[in-house]
């Protein structure tokens, strides 16, 4: 490498606190131009976002039915939903992407997600990494194969990993830089109100039948909780809450007007997994999306011109239940719906085929139905926007169904 690469390397890094793996393919070609100036941010939500109080069918009394304690009110009333398109409303916890939505570059793809109806977090999440849904086998992540797939030269920061290792979807033969983020922070859920649990205790301390009742039935809930509390810490996979997104996404584009090169970019954000306490308007989810959506506008703010030549996409690797269950919050499901973001995305638009709410529609007579194979969002994607041709697009996605989302302008 000569000396100004060198010191161009240097630049990006101190920009960025990267760390670069050290290998041949990283560093090859270093000093060419960006092939086609286009790039791709991927956002993972682990642990399985609520799309259906995300992208929310306001119009639909099943939905209201279904979730009497959780729902997000109509539009129009105190801590409604902002409406879309009349059917469909957005969470006023992302109010802040409304901009985008009016205009026309984010988009939403509803009932979408993995043919594979597993509801085992390890499993969806890596087949949504894998890009091959069902297939455990598969050796390396559908990024690092676009990677592989995306014109020559290739520059040590094509592809950026924010996160302290590297995740499933980047694992593969080409070297990816890594952008360390630290341990995320594991705030406590509050389950139990503390003086309310001491006031019982005393008044139960005996040895009658009722107290030795309540004792039982106290271990009980305390096992419960702390066998949810920690599958709930399994589902962020080590990713980190979405609370300092903002300061990620702005260290991205701050990356990528020193060094316009950068191709990929890849983020994984977890505490998605409510069976607890999800709350509506205001709560539990609302204080994720929040910063999720803040982190997101703001990267389309700070990008400026390159915001034009970028394609965000946000997914998770299942839904949850249409109705909500006895802790307030809901459990696995399996349809969802993916966010497409982007300077040349044909948004202003809830894109897919909507199955509704009604039980005959449902998967298993519990779940929002999947119509749009998540492979398909991708494709369009890779197709309209990285100009990959079919065969390309096959190599990163093998087996995805031929789809006709067109999810990017002409």
């Amino acid at each position: 490498m000569d000396t100004f690469d060198r010191r161009k390397l240097l630049q990006i890094a101190a920009a960025g606190s990267v760390l670069i793996p050290v290998g041949h393919s990283a560093f090859a070609a270093a000093a060419g131009a960006a092939p086609g100036g286009k790039r791709l941010v991927v956002v993972l939500l682990r642990g399985a976002v609520d799309g259906l109080n995300v992208v929310v069918p306001h119009a639909e009394a099943a939905y209201y039915d279904a979730r009497p304690t959780i729902a997000i009110p109509q539009p129009g009333r105190d801590g409604g939903v902002l409406d879309l398109d009349g059917h469909f409303g957005l969470h006023p916890a992302l109010a802040s992407l409304m901009p985008q939505w009016r205009d026309g570059t984010l988009a939403f793809v509803h009932a979408s997600g993995s043919p594979d109806t597993t509801r085992s977090h390890f499993d969806a999440q890596d087949y949504m990494e894998s890009g091959t849904p069902g297939k455990k086998s598969t050796a390396d992540g559908w990024m690092n194969r676009l990677l592989r797939e995306l014109p020559l030269p290739r520059t040590p920061t094509s592809a950026l990993s924010f996160g302290p290792t590297l995740p499933r979807i980047f694992s593969g033969p080409v070297d990816v830089a890594t952008i360390p983020l630290g341990k995320a922070a594991a705030n406590a859920i509050p389950l139990d109100r503390p003086l309310i649990n001491a006031a019982f205790d005393q008044l139960y301390t005996g040895d009658d039948s009722l107290s030795r009742a309540y004792r039982e039935g106290l271990e009980s809930h305390k096992k419960v909780m702390k066998d949810l509390q920690s599958d709930m810490m399994a589902a962020d996979n080590g990713a980190p809450s979405p609370i300092t997104f903002g300061e990620d996404t702005a260290h991205l584009a701050r990356l990528i007007k020193q060094d316009p090169r950068v191709n990929l970019a890849f983020f994984a954000l977890g505490g998605w997994d409510t069976h607890v306490n999800q709350g509506n308007g205001e709560g539990q989810l609302a204080n994720r999306l929040r910063p999720l959506a803040e982190g997101l506008a703001s990267l389309a703010t700070n990008l400026g011109k390159s915001y034009q030549d970028t394609v965000i996409v946000v997914m998770s690797e299942f839904g949850r239940t249409v109705h909500e269950n006895g802790n307030r919050g809901t459990d696995h499901g399996h349809g969802n719906v993916m966010w497409v973001m982007g300077g040349g995305v044909a948004g202003g638009k809830v894109h897919g085929r909507w199955p509704g709410l009604d039980t005959a529609s449902l998967n298993e007579k519990r779940d929002l139905a999947v119509t749009t194979d998540f492979r398909s969002v991708i494709a369009a994607v890779l197709a309209g926007h990285l100009n990959l041709t079919p065969e390309q697009i096959g190599t990163v996605l093998p087996d995805a169904p031929a789809g006709d989302l067109a999810l990017i302008r002409a």
